[in-house]
């Protein structure tokens, strides 16, 4: 994976020209390893369903691996800031950190 920029605050990276919210630092690192794993077996699960019963476990297994990433669900940090996930950086409250970051780092987020 590229070195996708990432916000001032550490809560974002921009990939496809869009803001990810990253996994929580808190977590301890067994507890994001058993995640990790977890998330890899339901994606390759998605890809491999045969019906669609198998499809909306496997990517209810995803979500929950992303939520407990911290990904996706509440965010982890506490000052109240909202979630901005999947907005662009530009209509974002990181607009001016996005105008004033290195055109080739914008080039590499998409």
């Amino acid at each position: 994976m590229p070195d996708y920029p990432v916000t001032p605050d550490g809560r974002y990276f921009v990939a496809k020209g869009r803001l990810w919210r990253r996994s929580d630092p808190a977590l301890p690192e067994a507890e994001r390893k058993a995640a990790v794993r977890d998330l890899m077996a339901a994606r390759r699960a998605v890809r491999d369903a045969a019906t669609k019963a198998e499809t909306r476990a496997a990517r209810d297994r995803v979500q929950a691996a992303k939520e407990r990433l911290g990904e996706r669900g509440p965010v982890w940090w506490t000052d109240g800031a909202p979630d901005e996930t999947r907005k662009a950086p530009k209509n974002s409250t990181y607009a001016d950190w996005w105008a004033g970051l290195d055109p080739d780092m914008r080039a590499i987020a998409g």
